[in-house]
């Protein structure tokens, strides 16, 4: 006689053995482990690595008020998302199928992207929050989302927003965000070798991607800043990317700052792990940072300051003219680059008072 299955447990795969029974041998019919599924919750959000991070804390609040729910989450980064998720699904054709085909009791989509708002609207859940698809454009589910719909229209709304994102991501789902921190699990041990004497271990994210060119800070300054935090006994470790790889070689031969190369998500977590503060403009580094509670100095000039939470921890460095490129991908000032007066004293300054935070 064939041993039976309980598809109702949290723990019950179908497709392959369930973890309590890959540890002990257990089947179905008696097993201790056995948690009684109540639900399912699906979170769509494809975008930016860090924008996927910094969506975590509203893991805490779901699995508080609705435990013992599964939760679904489909997104482009699905090897950054904690375990706490159940199915981490990545964002193709076959799990955009196997989510359509699936019922939830809550679906929750955070971007306003055409494909996530097309999969949205094929999704079948009892309640909804967020974007949908209506006749060609996305579109608001319900007045939870409209704020956050209309900030992404028009740039003096975006101007005049002062919730940071955690607040607008629990409005758009009808809650109320009470400080939760990211999810994050602990990284995989780094390759990188700090010497024991090394003092402070200073993280420096070089680069600001491909999207947001105007964010970059020149070249000459992180040499400047790198120079400044060896002669204070600081440790400099080099941080980024594919993108990065060329500046950080040159910076370390200049420099001989640390540089660990381009690693896997998990590997560059367990190096950022390692730092004392990072500097960083808006980057995965500083999402990472912050999910592993680092205090971060983080450039801004082209958004609204609001957005960032830190959680108390470092703060926020910005040119000291006001940046007349919002939202823009390179520099339109005929002023130039605003980023450019950034000197590194400053950046250094705040470094030491990141390390030193006042009680």
């Amino acid at each position: 006689m064939l041993p039976a299955f309980d598809p109702t447990c949290l723990h019950f795969r179908g497709d392959v053995p369930c973890k309590p029974h890959k540890l002990d041998g257990v089947h179905c019919d008696a097993c201790p482990h056995r948690i009684e599924r109540l639900g399912r919750i699906l979170i769509i959000k494809l975008g930016a690595t860090g924008d996927v991070i910094r969506t975590t804390p509203l893991l805490r609040t779901l699995m508080e008020q609705y435990p013992q729910h599964e939760i679904w989450w489909i997104t482009q980064s699905p090897e950054v998302l904690p375990s706490v998720v159940h199915k981490r699904l990545p964002f193709d054709a076959a799990s955009m199928s196997v989510v359509a085909a699936t019922s939830f009791d809550i679906a929750i989509n955070l971007d306003k992207d055409p494909p996530a708002c097309v999969l949205m609207q094929q999704v079948t859940a009892i309640t909804k929050f967020g974007f949908t698809w209506n006749d060609g454009l996305p579109e608001p589910l319900n007045e939870y989302a409209v704020p956050k719909f209309t900030t992404g229209l028009f740039d003096d709304v975006n101007k005049a927003n002062t919730l940071s994102y955690p607040q607008e991501i629990f409005a758009i789902c009808g809650m109320e965000w009470s400080g939760e921190e990211y999810v994050f699990d602990t990284p995989t041990v780094a390759p990188l070798q700090i010497p024991a004497n090394a003092g402070p271990v200073i993280g420096l994210n070089t680069g600001c991607g491909d999207r947001w060119l105007a964010r970059e800070w020149p070249a000459n300054a992180w040499i400047d800043l790198i120079r400044l935090l060896q002669q204070a006994g600081m440790y400099p470790v080099l941080l980024g990317g594919p993108a990065e790889h060329a500046r950080n070689i040159d910076f370390a031969n200049a420099t001989g700052a640390a540089y660990a190369g381009v690693n896997p998500y998990r590997t560059f977590f367990g190096i950022v792990n390692q730092c004392d503060v990072v500097v960083t403009t808006v980057t995965m580094a500083m999402h990472a940072a912050i999910g592993l509670r680092k205090p971060v100095v983080l450039f801004n000039n082209i958004f609204n300051r609001h957005e960032f939470e830190l959680y108390g921890r470092g703060e926020l460095v910005e040119p000291p003219r006001p940046c007349e490129c919002f939202f823009q991908h390179a520099c339109t000032s005929p002023h130039g680059p605003c980023m450019n007066e950034v000197t590194a004293d400053v950046v250094f300054a705040a470094v030491r008072r990141s390390l030193s935070p006042a009680p």
